[in-house]
């Protein structure tokens, strides 16, 4: 609650403030000198209240992060946003794209949402020699390593959705039988484009988003997230829940979390949400503030 009063307040000074400031000459130097001025002291002024709160949302923040931001802006405007979510299973990656997309929704501006999940390779051949999913990961087959991904497909896309190129996806089918349909997920080229998912920040993908934001949360907190969902929403017994854990706690720690540091902003999984979605909505407002 407390948090939420405190964004409230700031969005509230920002939003009728009556010392709105002239937009500059973004094609002057000077002008771009102010944009990176102007944005590092607004984002030290969030970073400062965020660190007050009981339960902080931005944990790190690169801090070349308002330079490269403003020069993106500056230097091609029309150049669709796309950002890139990932974490660890279970980490709250999902539920922060949902309440981005929300507030990005709320704002009247058109958002576009894809997942990884859907660039993993077609492994359909390799289950039904091996006689099921579980026995191919039993036998070694390591299905979160990049090269378990269509990295090179993931991409392309990328590239064609950040220039205003509608795409369609490949579908990887959550069954168990490891099949890939290529091209068969339409996903338009909006404004603001979020792509979430462990191949995020693999090296192929990485240098293509505008803003990467990386979840963590607790490991107590992302085993009890896990076996609830794995239990109670996908009737896994306990038992098969428990070693597709100890799989995916493994992985994350290999292939996820050292792409930690590449991330613009490390984000807290377990702060409120409605208070996540004030910050969102503050960024939109400074960002927009020019008369």
């Amino acid at each position: 609650m407390e948090n939420d009063n405190i964004m409230q307040l700031l969005l509230e000074k920002e939003t009728h403030s009556s010392d709105k400031l002239l937009k500059p000459d973004f094609n002057s130097r000077t002008g771009r000198e102010f944009l990176a001025f102007y944005l590092h002291a607004k984002f030290k002024q969030l970073i400062a209240y965020d660190r007050r709160q009981p339960e902080p949302m931005i944990v790190e923040m690169n801090p070349n992060f308002p330079n490269s931001f403003s020069r993106r802006l500056i230097t091609n405007p029309t150049k669709r946003f796309l950002i890139g979510i990932t974490g660890e299973s279970a980490s709250g990656k999902s539920t922060i794209c949902k309440a981005i997309k929300t507030v990005i929704s709320e704002l009247s501006m058109p958002v576009s949402i894809l997942s990884t999940d859907n660039y993993f390779n077609d492994i359909s051949k390799l289950i039904a020699e091996y006689g099921s999913f579980d026995k191919l990961i039993e036998s070694g087959y390591d299905i979160d390593a990049p090269s378990s991904f269509q990295l090179d497909v993931l991409r392309r896309d990328l590239l064609d959705l950040a220039d205003g190129i509608d795409i369609k996806a490949p579908a990887y089918l959550p069954n168990g039988t490891g099949i890939s349909i290529p091209s068969s997920l339409p996903v338009s080229s909006e404004k603001f484009i979020i792509v979430e998912g462990t191949a995020t920040m693999f090296d192929a993908v990485r240098d293509i988003f505008d803003i990467k934001l990386y979840v963590e949360s607790d490991n107590i907190i992302r085993k009890r997230r896990f076996m609830h969902r794995a239990c109670e929403e996908r009737n896994q017994t306990p038992e098969n829940a428990l070693k597709q854990w100890n799989y995916l706690e493994t992985a994350g720690y290999q292939y996820v979390r050292p792409h930690r540091n590449s991330a613009d902003f490390v984000l807290n999984g377990n702060s409120d949400l409605g208070y996540f979605s004030q910050i969102l909505e503050y960024l939109y407002t400074i960002t927009n503030s020019f008369q």
